[in-house]
């Protein structure tokens, strides 16, 4: 079915940040990434404004180009800036989510993932292996730590762009509730770990104000317990005679104190 340029533009305004348009001319790639980052951090968004109808174009086949056989996609230094600061991203967001996980597992996992996302934008794509390695490479050789984000994502950056290539054409593209199933499962496995973590410190917070009632109570009955202590120790009033003479049993360092309170 053709895509109209007028429906593109109404999903823009509507859903933009949520990547409905690019849902609408088959750009899943394209579409998860906006969804995850909200638009491309709100610029992205802004941007496709001025793209819309020549994807739209594109969608309907016009101007498509025939084999390109083993030609490599042009350098972009746009592309290269959005594999970087998306790889940082989903390291930062790994690290936040995700704490219970090595971050020499899971960091390099997600900045590899950002910036293999980041490459499958549009018509093109890049080798998951070879980013995925460099990505663990720089990863182990800052142990893991979280300052180690920015190297692995320039390293599966660089990756990326030397194993760039067209995606191949004549592929089925999967039917619309298909597509939409992915990109739920791609959603939830990104968002279940922050849902996690935030629930776990709204239940800190909740427990925290649940004890302050208590905490204040115990605030305002401290005078009354500290007049009982002084009249106990002053002599004024005293403890069960059983217990201060006991049974056998040695006497506590409280009964001390009273017992050299009475002899004073």
């Amino acid at each position: 079915m053709a895509k109209r340029l007028l429906v593109a533009y109404g999903l823009w305004a509507l859903g933009g940040p949520l990547g409905l348009h690019h849902i609408y001319l088959g750009r899943d790639s394209h579409a998860l990434l906006w969804m995850l980052t909200l638009g491309g951090f709100g610029g992205g968004w802004l941007w496709d404004f001025w793209h819309l109808p020549g994807w739209v174009a594109a969608a309907n086949g016009a101007g498509a180009p025939g084999d390109r056989g083993g030609t490599v996609p042009a350098l972009s230094p746009l592309r290269l800036a959005g594999q970087v600061t998306v790889g940082m991203y989903f390291g930062l967001v790994a690290a936040l989510g995700l704490p219970w996980v090595p971050a020499v597992l899971a960091q390099p996992l997600a900045v590899g993932l950002g910036v293999q996302l980041v490459s499958s934008v549009g018509d093109q794509t890049a080798e998951a292996p070879s980013i995925l390695a460099a990505a663990f490479l720089a990863s182990l050789l800052f142990q893991g730590r979280v300052l180690a984000v920015l190297p692995a994502s320039l390293a599966a950056s660089v990756a990326a762009q030397r194993h760039r290539r067209y995606k191949p054409r004549g592929v089925p593209r999967p039917r619309l509730a298909a597509r939409l199933y992915h990109l739920g499962l791609a959603c939830l496995a990104f968002a279940a770990p922050l849902a996690c973590r935030g629930l776990c410190g709204a239940a800190g917070v909740l427990s925290t104000l649940l004890a302050l009632p208590r905490a204040a109570t115990e605030l305002l009955l401290l005078p009354l317990r500290t007049g009982r202590l002084l009249a106990e120790v002053l002599g004024f009033a005293g403890g069960s005679p059983a217990r201060e003479r006991g049974t056998g049993f040695q006497p506590s360092s409280w009964s001390e104190r009273q017992q050299r309170a009475y002899e004073v």
